[in-house]
């Protein structure tokens, strides 16, 4: 009785005796394991169970299936829809901080009739800019435009304000801060005597006629005063009426080619001692 097989490297066939475990190939020199089949199991083996057996296979798929919902929903319970995508703000808040983390708003109030075309390209094009260049990950970047599918992410006051919380939070020497804004600005007059020009600056998030603008004094107070010694946070904001939206102490004049100082005449002073770590651009349209 012989055993007919394929060499494994040239595809030759060969033929081996029954008794033999490996055969060399004439053709190019592999040496071929034999692997022989089991004998067949009799008409009354055929379609047993064993009972142990089938216990613990089931117990492993039990697990494998469970797992796999797990890992689906979240948890250990069933869930009809598919889960948001997770993003930063689902990191626990026992991690550490990531050294480079940013937040790219852009609001293109589709809804309203003074909506904005280009907003959300903005947005995107910063955060490629931020990834591919400056070694960012993706995964350290809050991006808050009108299509996102996760409602923590939809650019209105209260999640804009959120995700600047999350942006200073924890933060330490050698981090590396970015706030991007794209979208509708807009000033109003200032109630706390410590503006020059005597106007706040604001951003408007998309629901901003119901919920109020987001004031320059506040937009201060969030991520500029809380910044730590050695913490570098770029803001750069594309709106009318931006030029001291974070209320810093000095401005720079880039037709004098040097910083001025832009505390009022009324003596209050918002100062952040480390305020030389704040790199601010605003984008006149």
């Amino acid at each position: 009785m012989v055993i007919k097989i394929v060499c494994l490297r040239c595809r030759q066939k060969l033929t081996a005796p029954a008794y033999a475990e490996k055969i060399t190939c004439p053709q190019c020199g592999e040496l071929n394991p034999i692997i022989k089949k089991s004998s067949p199991a009799t008409s009354r083996e055929q379609g047993k169970i064993i009972p142990p057996l089938i216990g613990k296979s089931m117990e492993k798929l039990r697990k494998l299936l469970l797992g796999n919902t797990q890992r689906l929903s979240g948890s250990s319970g069933s869930s009809s829809s598919p889960p948001s995508k997770l993003c930063a703000l689902d990191h626990s808040v026992n991690q550490l901080p990531a050294k480079k983390r940013a937040v790219l708003c852009g609001v293109s109030y589709k809804k309203w009739k003074y909506k904005l075309k280009g907003t959300i390209n903005d947005v995107m094009n910063m955060k490629t800019l931020l990834t591919q260049t400056y070694g960012f990950l993706e995964r350290n970047i809050l991006v808050l435009t009108e299509e996102e599918s996760d409602t923590r992410l939809i650019p209105t006051k209260a999640n804009i304000e959120n995700c600047l919380k999350w942006l200073v939070n924890g933060c330490q020497k050698g981090d590396s801060l970015v706030f991007y804004y794209s979208g509708h600005g807009l000033r109003q007059p200032d109630f706390n005597d410590d503006e020059l020009d005597g106007f706040d600056e604001t951003i408007c998030p998309v629901d901003f006629l119901r919920e109020g603008m987001i004031v320059d004094n506040d937009i201060y107070a969030t991520i500029v005063k809380p910044l730590s010694e050695g913490v570098t946070l770029h803001a750069i904001v594309d709106a009318c009426h931006s030029g001291t939206i974070l209320d810093l102490e000095h401005v720079y004049e880039r037709d004098k080619g040097k910083w001025i100082d832009n505390r009022p005449p009324s003596g209050v002073r918002k100062k952040n001692k480390w305020w030389h770590s704040v790199f601010y651009k605003c984008l006149r349209r």
